[in-house]
């Protein structure tokens, strides 16, 4: 039974809104009277007023996710494809045996922090804007290499809290190649594949890490599979997923470096963004324009794209920013 508006309002003044406190005791008593009475019959009633972990503001919608994929994510056939198959199955699993921990690896402007965005669409209402997306920056939250052992403690709280709060928590940790190695294992204990710890339970929370970490090895893929005359959409994941872990696991100067989480293969799946070639730009630009409630113009779509900048530098196949740079662009062809 849906709330009529009438009393949705009546328990909100009663109740939310200070009126009963400016009533003479006998009303009351039959304002929290009257507003008890309304509570028990829409127990739910609250769950409309402010964001809560409950189904009204938290359930997947897959075929929000597969369409947003399917139009609005461009030139990255294998990413989309894992990422719909991840989501899916962990959502619909009421039971999962550890978190889902993915990791995005490609160059800036491939599409890494927009597939976020969609994940977190297709799960929350308020998406991006939900209580219950945590976004962390490295550069940002994490900045100094002397306080690592500080930034281990609170960053262990942090989660601890924020899951204890809501188990279908989502946590995104951008620029994890600028991460000092060492910190993001402080969490280990939390994507592995136990019940409880201390009697908090993060198997329904989600992990995802952004990095332009490996981002070489699969432009080296993309470039070789170019050179041979072979479509993109031929490159599959066994072509770059070994690879791709390996490279993030050994350098240095990324967050992954010798990561128990790799090494106890925690994460689920290994990401890899292509980078994108000119058609996919005038594609973005043309979403764009969508977005901004413009007519898309394809003209303009063109010119945007073929004024940015692509290697290898004489034929021009693929993008150095992707389709970071459409927005500011556009904003110069309009």
């Amino acid at each position: 039974m849906r709330p009529r508006k009438r009393d949705v309002l009546l328990l909100w003044l009663l109740v939310c809104s200070g009126v009963a406190e400016a009533l003479e005791p006998i009303s009351t008593t039959i304002a929290v009277g009257m507003a008890a009475a309304l509570l028990a019959r829409y127990h739910y009633i609250f769950y409309y007023f402010r964001e809560c972990c409950r189904p009204e503001w938290i359930s997947f919608n897959r075929t929000r996710l597969k369409t947003d994929l399917d139009s609005k994510l461009f030139g990255q056939h294998i990413a989309s494809r894992i990422i719909l198959k991840a989501v899916t199955g962990f959502m619909s699993n009421d039971n999962p045996k550890k978190p889902l921990v993915l990791s995005l690896h490609g160059w800036t402007g491939t599409g890494k922090n927009f597939v976020s965005k969609l994940i977190a669409d297709s799960i929350y209402t308020k998406g991006m804007h939900s209580g219950f997306v945590h976004l962390l920056t490295s550069t940002l939250h994490f900045p100094h290499a002397e306080h690592i052992a500080t930034y281990k403690s609170q960053l262990q709280q942090w989660v601890r809290g924020k899951v204890i709060n809501c188990e279908r928590s989502m946590f995104i940790f951008d620029e994890m190649d600028k991460m000092h190695p060492g910190l993001i294992d402080s969490i280990k204990p939390y994507l592995d594949y136990y019940d409880k710890l201390d009697g908090v339970s993060y198997r329904k929370s989600i992990f995802i890490f952004l990095s332009n970490a490996g981002g070489e090895d699969i432009i080296q893929t993309a470039l070789e599979f170019w050179k041979e005359g072979r479509k993109r959409e031929e490159i599959e994941l066994k072509d770059l997923e070994k690879a791709l872990s390996l490279s993030v696991f050994n350098n240095n100067n990324n967050g992954f470096f010798r990561s128990s989480l790799i090494d106890k293969s925690l994460v689920d799946s290994f990401v890899p963004f292509l980078p994108l070639e000119y058609r996919h730009l005038v594609q973005c630009a043309i979403a764009e324009m969508k977005a901004r409630n413009m007519k898309p113009n394809r003209k303009v779509a063109e010119n945007v794209a073929r004024d940015l900048v692509y290697f290898p530098k004489s034929e021009r196949v693929f993008s150095v920013k992707g389709c970071k740079s459409i927005e500011s662009k556009l904003d110069f062809y309009s």
